[in-house]
């Protein structure tokens, strides 16, 4: 199955390319990038596939089946838009776009087509995640009525001034980034609840004066720019009302406490499940009589790898992955929510 990888930047290079390579059943027949160095040393690297700087190129061959789209998020309902009318399966990563407007969009283009358009929400191919999803199926936890999920860092807004902080590029700054992945998280072990009402406050605070800006280590700072813009969330809260439980959340690329805190907290009212974001967990209850608390063993897989596979059998089968951009959508609108209730500065109900 030949693949198109649009974008040749850091989660290509670190996750779609090596996954697609561990998979017998896909080649990679393109390489594309804005910038032709990118696409032309994966060619090297890889040894394999053609380097092309024009997306269209690879979406006009009929042997390409599918495409991943690894680009910044502004160009990512562009793309896949493009790609889906083209008759090609699509994989874009997180998130959607910037905006629901935007992922509402290629939604539509998805129905309208009928090729496939999954979102990169990796979680949901985690297997600690996917344990957690199973305990709270099965009821171990009881009722899930609250649950937490905290992502802050103590000073690491990443590229400064690049295209992560620039909101017509990225759409947003730590919730989009990061939180993402967390919501989706809850809405996926929770059995994506219906949402009802969004309060939130995103903060712009941090890394407002970027020549004064001091930090330990900064992701992608081979992007940084002190001569660009910063116009983003570097911390944001707020609460979810859902017809399940309600969600909490604080979020941080940047905040003046020097401890990170990245877990999520599941709370029923038989038990308790904390995930360490990317990690393991642990389950705590009562059993006769006792506190109890366990972790469990995981023979885990990478998820980036079983989301791949996953995508690649899916085209073959036509199966409808928990990825898919009907479900995805949700997480679009929650966010967009947040952020409108913060410019607001009051609840908005759905």
């Amino acid at each position: 199955m030949k693949v198109a990888i649009i974008g040749c930047g850091t989660i290509a290079n670190s996750a779609h390319i090596p996954s697609y390579l561990n998979n017998p059943k896909a080649e990679i027949a393109y390489f594309c990038d804005i910038i032709p160095e990118k696409a032309q040393k994966c060619v090297e690297k890889y040894g394999c596939g053609k380097a092309i700087t024009d997306y269209r190129e690879a979406l006009a061959d009929p042997e390409v089946q599918a495409v991943s789209v690894c680009t910044p998020n502004y160009a990512h309902p562009e793309i896949a838009i493009a790609a889906m009318r083209a008759g090609k399966d699509v994989l874009s990563e997180k998130p959607a776009a910037r905006t629901y407007a935007e992922a509402l969009e290629m939604q539509k283009v998805q129905h309208e087509t009928g090729r496939i358009l999954n979102i990169g929400v990796v979680n949901r191919f985690n297997d600690y995640v996917n344990a957690i999803k199973k305990y709270i199926e099965q009821g171990k936890l009881g009722e899930v009525f609250h649950v937490y999920a905290s992502f802050r860092a103590h000073r690491s807004i990443p590229g400064l001034g690049g295209a992560f902080t620039t909101k017509a590029i990225a759409g947003g700054g730590a919730l989009i980034d990061w939180g993402v992945h967390y919501l989706d998280i809850v809405m996926y072990c929770c059995g994506d609840p219906k949402p009802i009402t969004v309060t939130g406050e995103a903060f712009c605070k941090l890394g407002k004066d970027m020549p004064n800006y001091v930090y330990r280590s900064m992701w992608a700072e081979d992007t940084k720019d002190l001569n660009g813009t910063y116009d983003v969330d570097d911390s944001v809260t707020g609460m979810i009302r859902t017809d399940g439980p309600t969600i909490t959340f604080n979020g941080a690329w940047a905040q003046n406490i020097g401890e990170a805190d990245t877990y999520i907290d599941f709370m029923g009212d038989k038990g308790g499940i904390r995930l360490t974001y990317g990690s393991t967990f642990k389950l705590y209850t009562t059993e006769n009589g006792a506190l109890v608390e366990y972790q469990p063993e995981i023979k885990a897989r990478g998820h980036f790898q079983n989301e791949i596979d996953a995508f690649i059998n899916c085209i073959e089968t036509r199966e409808k992955l928990p990825s898919h951009i009907d479900t995805v959508i949700i997480t679009a609108k929650i966010m967009q929510a947040i952020y409108d209730s913060s410019e607001s500065h009051r609840e908005i109900v759905f």
